[in-house]
């Protein structure tokens, strides 16, 4: 990978650049590629043949031209009703926020994730764990799957399951997740429950770089969610989650449209 560069409109990782490309050759078409996963349970492209060549291609040390119109390609994951995937996909009909979503991944069949992405055209590809010989194998067919879409950036937007070394070797830097707390408080699977007990009077949500701990990457923005006297676990939670909606749609497309860099712990967008 290039040294960092003063002045570039790129995504720095632990001060490495990793540049948006323009017009490249996509490779193999994403049916294709995803046909020879051993372990599809399903995928859908429905509108495959009229997305354009892939336009914000993430490879190190290649230029991209400003003067590109083409937004940056999303590939968003998850594992439920996808309400956090819709905001996205609503956020992918206005041009000008910067970001398409290209596909949409899950690790079980018959979500409602699954649908969202169905009603509005957008290709989707289910790989479930148990399918799987072992972790590692799902992980490196999670990992390919994913890169059939050549993504400039791939969201959690409420996928249960960890990413491996295989896919974050594959999209270091570019991986982002959110969380129902102000990291680095409250980590783990149940934020809003555990500010609540520690009687917080302050909490919210975080969007992060994904790395190799469990919430532990660096932070992109933040939202800050009064704890009302009243609360309980669900009603705090649903207030962080729009919140976090609302921050995940903003964060992603400032990303998207003007690049960002990550050095050491800090992630600054121009």
């Amino acid at each position: 990978m290039a040294p960092e560069l003063e002045g570039s409109r790129g995504f720095v990782v632990s001060r490495v650049v990793v540049r948006r490309c323009g017009r490249q050759g996509a490779g193999r078409d994403p049916a294709a590629r995803l046909q020879a996963l051993p372990w599809l349970v399903r995928s859908a492209c429905p509108r495959l043949r009229r997305l354009p060549p892939a336009g914000c291609r993430l490879r190190p040390a290649h230029a991209r031209s400003l003067e590109d119109p083409l937004p940056a390609r999303l590939v968003v994951l998850a594992s439920g009703s996808g309400t956090t995937l819709q905001a996205l996909l609503d956020a992918s009909t206005d041009p000008g926020w910067g970001a398409r979503v290209v596909a949409v991944g899950t690790d079980r069949a018959g979500i409602e994730a699954l649908a969202r992405a169905e009603r509005s055209g957008v290709a989707s590809f289910v790989l479930p764990v148990a399918a799987a010989p072992s972790r590692e194998a799902w992980d490196a067919a999670m990992t390919e799957a994913v890169a059939a879409y050549d993504p400039a950036l791939v969201v959690s937007a409420g996928f249960m399951k960890l990413a491996g070394a295989s896919f974050l070797e594959r999209f270091a830097g570019r991986y982002v997740n959110t969380h129902p707390a102000l990291l680095p408080s409250f980590p783990g699977m149940h934020g809003a429950r555990d500010a609540l007990a520690h009687g917080v009077k302050v909490t919210g949500c975080t969007l992060f770089v994904v790395d190799g701990g469990v919430d532990t990457g660096p932070i992109v923005a933040q939202r800050a969610v009064p704890v009302l006297h009243d609360d309980t676990e669900h009603t705090l939670h649903e207030r962080i989650k729009t919140a976090e909606r609302a921050m995940l749609v903003d964060a992603v497309g400032r990303m998207a449209r003007e690049g960002f860099t990550v050095t050491d712990r800090k992630v600054t967008i121009p």
